[in-house]
């Protein structure tokens, strides 16, 4: 375990987060800490240490764990914020950056975030546009490596959180995706364990930049994980 990545993954509740966390169960070559504000329901055979406390104390554990990387796989839905935008923003910008600038003054050296595909700050979807200002304040920081992985519609099971839009658009995609081709590839449902592999093994390269991945990228991402004896593909 000397050779170890340390990884700290904020966002540990959702749908991307638990496929982290799933994807961690037996690994050796690296070391996972999850932060959250409640606890976590962890798969059996999981090495973890997880941490409970409130987002002001979140740099607080940074500093305690001293991660090389983070994976942040925070985010909430408009239904959930109560279609207000100010709530939206509390947690997809707010939280993301304040966490991502206490990181950045800790000496975390890689930082990976989960955005989405379509994200641009110029762009009138509020949504689309929220997620583009954080990918470009996030490079403002100037982490050593900075990856952000735009994901097609996540394709998973979401714990007491299916949308009526969503399940018909999850039930969809495999046909969807047959239909979406050239620059259309980029909006193909993609399967949150897929995302989490590359996130991890983006976690674990040391090469510096800036580093935008669609869903084929992302795809070839998850590829380059070392798998393990017992992995479930």
């Amino acid at each position: 375990m000397s050779d170890a990545v340390r990884i700290a993954l904020i966002g540990a509740t959702g749908l991307v987060g638990s496929s982290v966390i799933g994807q961690c169960v037996g690994r050796e070559d690296l070391r996972l800490t999850g932060i959250a504000r409640r606890e976590v329901a962890l798969p059996r055979g999981i090495r973890m240490e997880l941490f409970v406390a409130e987002p002001a104390k979140w740099g607080e554990v940074i500093e305690a764990v001293q991660p090389k990387a983070i994976i942040c796989a925070l985010g909430t839905t408009w239904k959930k914020a109560g279609a207000d935008e100010a709530a939206f923003r509390a947690v997809d910008q707010d939280l993301v950056l304040d966490t991502a600038r206490a990181a950045r003054e800790l000496g975390v050296e890689r930082f990976v975030h989960i955005s989405s595909v379509g994200a641009d700050p110029m762009v009138k979807p509020f949504y689309l546009r929220v997620k583009g200002e954080v990918e470009r304040e996030l490079t403002k920081l100037r982490f050593n490596r900075l990856d952000i992985l735009r994901p097609g519609l996540l394709r998973g099971t979401r714990e007491n959180d299916r949308r009526p839009a969503e399940r018909f658009g999850i039930a969809a995609a495999p046909v969807a995706n047959l239909l979406l081709h050239g620059k259309y590839r980029q909006y193909r449902g993609i399967k949150a364990d897929v995302v989490a592999r590359a996130a991890l093994a983006l976690a674990k390269r040391a090469a510096r930049g800036r580093f935008v991945h669609d869903n084929d990228a992302i795809q070839r991402a998850a590829h380059t994980l070392p798998q393990i004896e017992h992995e479930v593909l």
